[in-house]
């Protein structure tokens, strides 16, 4: 292995005789089969002999190392090979010790993850999991949601030594007040916060955790229906932000495929980025998207200018991987993209561009390909299918962003009958 990755006999032979060369060799054997550039191999290398040298492998056989035993060791290196030239590395080469050394000790089983503190609460939190999951079928971010919330309550709960035996209405509306007064969170985001906790406490109240009535007094802040607007950009807009991904390298190549599923089809986050193999129907040119919400799936014709780029990615960039997903990560090693990825995907290229919205995240083009749907008189039913709403008024609210329309509403001449 290291006579593939160096051309030094003096560089070769430094790595066949530092401790633990044969352990080395299995993990870069394994990055190599992940796909990592030989260039990066090389470099790992390097590190490998530095995490081996100030964690002390060698003399801590069998040892397990925790984060906080990593974090020392990449701070002493950094200190005793920092150079007046290099100082403005040194946060970068330390990230890189702590990856590369908790990636090792992982492949050596020599890691030792972090444990979350205990709650008394977590098996509460684990039931009202599974009873959302199985009993109400609730998509799986919701339920994550709820949890977290509720986990983040039940949390502060136990650090004031407050039980749900004796927890009061006050204790609920100080947690909602202090989202608002000190947090700042918008009134829908605590409605939403809120709702979470309503849903826990009406289980809670089920099983006899709590006392009766907990649930029907939480109150949350009056949210108005439809009371603030879709904001996305310009369909001109959008086609600027498209004209941004062309190009023949990889990053376009692959964000141009990206761009267009999130403008022609309104699709979330999420929903792009779950898109497998199966589920393009290249002989019918028909896409299933499976929805994020309601885990419900929808057909759509494939589109020429979407089958296309779909196509030169997985000609030109996407590299072998037994992953199902259509989009994967550019560098090594290659795993399918997540919403986490698509969001810097879109706001960076979106920034320039519509620097006035307030989001730039992929929801914003969902906004604008609505808009742009029903400029191009399409109804609201239709709008609403093409989008996934299960309710028109859900869609309803985009009619209220298509200013041009209401304008030729105000301006219409009633003549003689006033």
């Amino acid at each position: 292995m290291f006579d593939e990755l160096f051309e030094s006999p003096v560089t070769i032979e430094r790595h066949l005789t530092s401790p633990l060369s044969s352990e080395r060799v299995l993990f870069l054997g394994r990055l190599h089969q992940d796909r990592f550039a030989k260039g990066t191999l090389r470099h790992i290398a390097e590190y490998l002999l530095a995490i081996i040298s100030h964690l002390k492998l060698e003399d801590c056989s069998g040892e397990h190392f925790c984060p906080e035993q990593i974090s020392e060791a990449a701070d002493r290196w950094t200190i005793v090979r920092r150079k007046p030239h290099t100082v403005k590395y040194a946060r970068r080469a330390r990230q890189h010790f702590i990856r590369y050394a908790t990636r090792w000790l992982t492949f050596l089983d020599r890691f030792q993850p972090p444990c979350p503190p205990s709650c008394p609460y977590d098996y509460y939190i684990s039931e009202f999991a599974a009873f959302m999951r199985q009993e109400q079928g609730l998509a799986p971010k919701t339920i994550a949601y709820r949890c977290n919330a509720t986990r983040k309550f039940l949390r502060s709960l136990y650090d004031q030594g407050i039980s749900l035996d004796n927890l009061r209405i006050p204790d609920i509306d100080l947690a909602l007040a202090q989202q608002v007064t000190e947090l700042k969170y918008a009134r829908i985001t605590v409605q939403t916060y809120a709702g979470s906790l309503r849903a826990f406490f009406r289980f809670a109240e089920i099983r006899g955790w709590c006392t009766a009535g907990v649930a029907s007094a939480i109150m949350a802040p009056r949210v108005f229906h439809h009371e603030s607007l879709p904001c996305g950009p310009s369909w001109k807009q959008v086609n600027e932000l498209l004209t941004t991904a062309v190009g023949d390298c990889p990053v376009n190549i692959r964000d141009y495929a990206i761009l267009s599923l999130l403008s022609v089809y309104g699709l979330r986050a999420g929903e792009v980025a779950q898109i497998t193999f199966e589920d393009i129907d290249w002989r019918n040119e028909e896409i299933l998207i499976r929805r994020s919400k309601r885990l419900g799936v929808h057909r759509y014709p494939l589109t020429c200018s979407v089958g296309d780029s779909i196509v030169r990615y997985l000609k030109e960039v996407r590299p072998p991987s037994g992953h199902r997903e259509v989009f994967l990560t550019l560098t090594a090693p290659f795993r399918p993209i997540n919403s986490g990825t698509v969001y810097p995907i879109v706001a960076s290229r979106l920034r320039p561009i519509a620097g006035a919205l307030k989001h730039h995240g992929p929801h914003a083009l969902r906004h604008s390909c609505a808009t742009h749907l029903l400029d191009e008189g399409h109804s609201l039913k239709e709008v609403g299918d093409h989008l996934g709403h299960r309710n028109t008024e859900t869609t309803r609210i985009y009619a209220k962003v298509n200013l041009a329309a209401l304008r030729e509403v105000a301006n219409f001449d009633l003549g003689g009958l006033l």
